[in-house]
């Protein structure tokens, strides 16, 4: 399940009623799904879950080419029309991601979080900051994707 990780941060947010009513649903896979010509119309605040890739730990003597874990880094991109509304939805985000691994039975074994600079986007206009969790999860092999 290492490659669907995004799935389950997809699935954490949009089933939070408190973040889904604060990006009037707009929470997105990978891409804003509109023509290229639209996407700088999307209003803030919306949230981007994205697959930022794997990196397999393949130090295991038992099996040389892949090893038990891989390490899978989440983005989400978070935006706002205010540096404040930024804040709070940053913060929301984080800290519902933390409930929903708390609560729920993910493959997701540990993380770590991290948080890029906030930025200003002048065109749009809005703020926006790229959120990062390097998860921890167990090789699909192990899952029996294969």
């Amino acid at each position: 399940m290492s490659l669907a990780t995004d799935s389950i941060f997809y699935d954490a947010l949009s089933g939070s009623s408190d973040i889904v009513a604060a990006v009037s649903g707009r929470i997105y896979g990978t891409a804003i799904p509109l023509p290229d010509e639209d996407a700088e119309n999307t209003p803030a605040p919306y949230v981007i879950i994205t697959f930022d890739g794997l990196n397999n730990d393949s130090q295991s003597k038992d099996c040389p080419f892949e090893g038990e874990y891989d390490t899978v880094t989440i983005g989400i991109e978070v935006t706002a029309e205010t540096l404040t509304a930024l804040h709070n939805l940053a913060h929301l985000i984080r800290a519902t991601i933390r409930q929903y691994m708390e609560d729920n039975s993910t493959e997701v074994e540990d993380y770590q979080f991290s948080a890029q600079a906030i930025q200003y986007d002048s065109l749009k206009p809005c703020y926006w900051q790229r959120l990062t969790w390097q998860c921890s999860t167990k090789n699909d092999y192990e899952y029996g994707y294969y």
